[in-house]
């Protein structure tokens, strides 16, 4: 399908498009990770356990979470 052809259904909303596109190689923009090493006091490590057990998910999801608020309050 022409991309002229493809706008131009998306943009007269017919039918949904989805079968249209090749979506098994779709990306979204900055989300590649690296992974990074990082040494914490026990005492940190404890804390960061326990509210991460409090709130129901992972060390590493408390942890990304607060460090993608201090940097959205840095970048915003």
């Amino acid at each position: 399908m022409r991309a002229q052809d493809l706008d131009r259904k998306f943009d007269a909303d017919q039918e949904d498009i989805i079968g249209d596109l090749d979506v098994r190689a779709a990306r979204r923009p900055g989300r590649d990770v690296q992974r990074v090493n990082v040494d914490f006091p026990i005492w940190m490590v404890e804390s960061l356990d326990a509210e991460a057990t409090r709130l129901g998910i992972t060390r590493q999801a408390i942890i990304k979470t607060w460090i993608a608020e201090r940097l959205d309050r840095l970048v915003g």
